[in-house]
């Protein structure tokens, strides 16, 4: 299904507050226009056509207009939302992609939400959303893109990684699956995926690393249950991707969250 169109006739964004219980989610859907969800606590997981995104707090996620999509919400997430006009900037990004959201970016997508619908040429409010518009296309691409391979064999290989991330996941153990040489399966995904075998099972336990943590699960248990042999080996990989550890990222709930 698709939305109602956005009112871009005032301005050239329009800023959206919501909040979603545990386990909620969205059916498939599109906008005529460009979307940004910056994601405040949380887990979503956004579902396209072209395969899905893990976004973690404090993160985002761009879509571009006409993006069919689905979400899935793990843990209390308060969500905040920028529809973009397409044509607010020739060089908006064209793909999906899980962004970093800078401090600035991130303030100036909550102040937006207060600035009135209608504003003066020069005013604040007109600079506050230039600002956005500039800040946005200079986010990073983070890689929490679990693209979606075209053949039916290795979307099949693709769900048993999924349902058992703890196998010895190595690319001669998935070649016998298929009963190929490792060879032919390291092209065949690199060119369906556009990522190296590795790349894609590495990704696929952090993205169920992420919703389980977010889930209150311990490190030790998502750690073992993952396949590493220690808690100390996934929270290297973790503070790899993320920049932290998991204790630092999901902090216990008597703590604060980090800023």
């Amino acid at each position: 299904m698709s939305q109602q169109p956005v009112d871009f006739s005032h301005r050239p964004l329009v800023p959206l507050a919501h909040d979603y219980l545990h386990g909620a989610s969205e059916p498939w859907h599109h906008h005529t226009c460009a979307q940004l969800i910056l994601t405040l606590s949380g887990v979503v997981r956004v579902e396209t056509e072209y395969g899905s995104w893990i976004v973690p707090p404090s993160r985002g996620v761009w879509l571009p207009a006409f993006t069919r999509h689905a979400l899935q919400i793990t843990g209390s997430v308060a969500a905040r939302t920028l529809f973009i006009d397409p044509l607010a900037r020739a060089d908006l990004p064209a793909s999906c992609q899980v962004v970093q959201i800078s401090p600035l970016l991130r303030e100036l997508i909550v102040t937006a939400l207060a600035l009135p619908v209608h504003y003066e040429a020069g005013s604040r409010a007109e600079r506050i959303m230039e600002l956005i518009l500039d800040e946005i296309r200079g986010m990073d691409v983070l890689p929490f893109a679990l693209s979606t391979p075209h053949s039916a064999r290795l979307q099949a290989l693709c769900e048993r990684i999924q349902q058992t991330p703890g196998e010895n996941w190595t690319l001669l153990h998935a070649s016998t699956h298929l009963n190929v040489s490792g060879r032919t399966l390291a092209r065949h995904f690199m060119r369906e995926t556009g990522l190296q075998f590795s790349d894609w099972v590495r990704r696929a336990r952090l993205a169920i690393a992420l919703t389980r943590l977010a889930q209150g699960d311990a490190v030790l248990r998502v750690a073992l249950e993952l396949g590493y042999e220690s808690p100390s080996a996934f929270s290297a990989m973790f503070r790899r991707l993320l920049g932290v550890s998991p204790t630092d990222y999901f902090p216990p709930p008597e703590s604060s969250p980090p800023r």
